[in-house]
């Protein structure tokens, strides 16, 4: 059910926020700046604290005494801020919502923007990074051959620079509901679902304060979670490795029994023996590693254990 002031609709704007205490008011302050009437909108801010461990929880309570329209989730531990985010789009309970990071890379003055596509009709519409300030090439390198290889392996047309920021109608977000899976990608998911979906381009900011949490490890894990819950293409590159290797082995074979018999040449090399064995079990345990990948996401599913857990909520 969404909720309206009067005849003006809501648009709730979702952050996750790990220990976020400087940026928070920051964030708040240039959302509660923005023309609303002018907008034709009012807001709700719903953060959801990861179960940060500085003064975050405070300051959110704090802007909550302020201002009524500033609703927060708190998690029992730290879940990660996909989880953070699909926290709190089951918990908006606006007309559309918004998805921001709390760390103010995100422009909250691109929302009139986002708005406005949506009016036009548009159930999903992407803030699409064009310019990233406040990082190095390799950063931005990298994150591009990621992207390309996702769009490779699942056959997704996701931005060359990835979305993070994005707008949803009431009609996606009920339909996100109906898609509660586990180790996968919430990007990767809006974009599954369809929709009628449109873009704009804007400058990621540099961090205003504190440091990154999206650290290599949580970067990999992503990107393992994206192409296995939405490609199959791993089992069939296993397959033709486990084909080209079969069709190699027996030429190799042909090969050492003309030389036997034909040449008389003795066979020998127990370091080309030893060389084939290594690099077959290197690629065997690895095909084990991919179906296991699978076969994990397949158990954690099975357990149905919530994918978060709420410790407290105030405003909803």
């Amino acid at each position: 059910m969404s909720l309206s002031a009067g005849s003006v609709p809501i648009l709730s704007i979702v952050v996750p926020a790990y220990n976020e205490a400087e940026n928070l008011p920051v964030l708040y302050e240039r959302i509660r700046a923005l023309n609303w009437a002018e907008i034709g909108l009012d807001f709700e801010l719903v953060v959801v604290d990861d179960h940060s461990t500085d003064g975050t929880a405070a300051v959110i309570e704090g802007l909550r005494a302020r201002d009524s329209r500033v609703k927060t989730l708190r998690f029992s531990r730290n879940f990660g801020s996909h989880a953070a985010c699909t926290a709190g789009l089951e918990a908006a309970r606006g007309a559309a919502a918004v998805v921001l990071a709390a760390d103010l890379q995100d422009p909250p003055e691109i929302i009139p923007a986002l708005a406005a596509e949506w009016r036009k009709g548009r159930g999903i519409v992407w803030a699409v990074r064009g310019e990233r300030e406040g990082e190095t090439w390799q950063t931005r390198a990298t994150a591009r051959v990621f992207y390309v290889l996702i769009q490779y392996l699942t056959r997704m047309k996701m931005p060359p620079n990835g979305a993070d920021f994005f707008l949803l109608d009431r009609a996606v977000l009920e339909a996100l509901r109906l898609t509660p899976e586990r180790n996968t990608s919430l990007v990767a998911q809006i974009q599954w679902l369809g929709f009628e979906q449109s873009s704009l381009t804007y400058t990621k900011q540099a961090r205003a304060a504190g440091h990154s949490k999206w650290t290599l490890a949580k970067r990999i894990k992503l990107s393992i979670d994206w192409i296995v819950s939405f490609s199959y293409s791993p089992i069939r590159i296993m397959s033709a490795i486990g084909l080209l290797f079969a069709v190699l082995g027996f030429i190799y074979a042909i090969f050492l029994v003309v030389r036997r018999f034909v040449f008389v040449v003795p066979v020998e090399g127990w370091t080309s023996l030893i060389s084939v064995l290594l690099i077959t079990s290197g690629v065997q345990l690895v095909m084990l590693g991919v179906l296991g990948e699978y076969l994990w996401r397949s158990f954690d599913a099975s357990r149905q254990r919530p994918r978060y857990i709420i410790e407290r909520r105030l405003g909803l």
